[in-house]
């Protein structure tokens, strides 16, 4: 495909529905207080965007660590795996468990028992994303051609030698797959976090300042920080596209270019 009609496509049909969003609510008269229009969403985000922009500063700095930490982690425990059936089998049902447990359910207690706020928030986020590195990485780190493998073992090659030169090659693509959906995961977590701790009268990102919005039926700033999350999450998954086919472009036919 063409790289310009991939990137104007996007951006022709988001014109075309914000056009019928405007012309749909100044056409029937929908009051503000319930769906405001476009053009009252991005009056309030240039009138509040001090506010808005130091909240998005706030919710990406927890984003970021939660992806970072988790990245690490992840692979920290994917490398564990892949050593032995034994410790995945004793260990992987515990990874599973942190992502089907709803963070929603245990991030009022985890900002209970960690005071920094910053470190609560950062600690949920990272139990949200942390699973797909694991999952993804242990399928990258297993799906190595038996070929190779065999003649790794042949020519006597260390468990190190190959996991460094074998595994961990043919890992990255799912390893980038895995952290393209993490960083998506981890701006949820941290906004979900950050409304936990909203409610309690912490100050933090813009979940607060939606739940303030909400309580001050400013519709418009709410709508205005739902679009900041939004873009912030559309953003961070171009980024991980973005660094995924400069690290594989040139060697895996994943990302080679019709």
């Amino acid at each position: 495909m063409n790289p310009a009609l991939r990137w104007s496509a996007p951006v022709i049909v988001a014109i075309v529905l914000l056009l019928i969003w405007q012309g749909l609510v100044r056409a029937l008269d929908v009051p503000i207080y319930l769906v405001p229009a476009p053009t009252d969403v991005a009056h309030a985000l240039a009138a509040d965007w001090a506010l808005l922009a130091q909240s998005l500063w706030f919710t990406l700095k927890i984003t970021g660590l939660a992806l970072v930490a988790a990245t690490f982690m992840g692979v920290l425990l994917a490398f564990l795996f892949v050593q032995s059936r034994w410790i995945e089998a004793s260990l992987f049902p515990y990874a599973v468990l942190l992502q089907v447990t709803p963070i929603v359910a245990i991030a009022p207690l985890i900002i209970i028992w960690i005071q920094n706020t910053t470190a609560a928030l950062t600690f949920c986020a990272t139990i949200v994303a942390v699973f797909p590195i694991i999952s993804n990485t242990v399928l990258g780190l297993r799906s190595v051609d038996p070929g190779l493998l065999d003649f790794f073992r042949l020519k006597r090659a260390s468990r190190w030698q190959i996991l460094w030169r074998l595994r961990l090659p043919s890992a990255l693509p799912a390893f980038f797959g895995g952290l393209r959906i993490a960083c998506g995961l981890a701006l949820i977590g941290a906004v979900v976090a950050e409304f936990v701790a909203g409610t309690g009268g912490t100050q933090t990102g813009l979940a607060y300042q939606i739940l303030q919005a909400g309580y001050q039926i400013n519709i418009p700033r709410l709508f205005a920080a739902l679009l900041l999350i939004t873009l912030a999450g559309v953003i961070l998954f171009a980024l991980m596209t973005l660094l995924s086919r400069v690290v594989l472009a040139r060697w895996h036919d994943s990302e080679t270019t019709d």
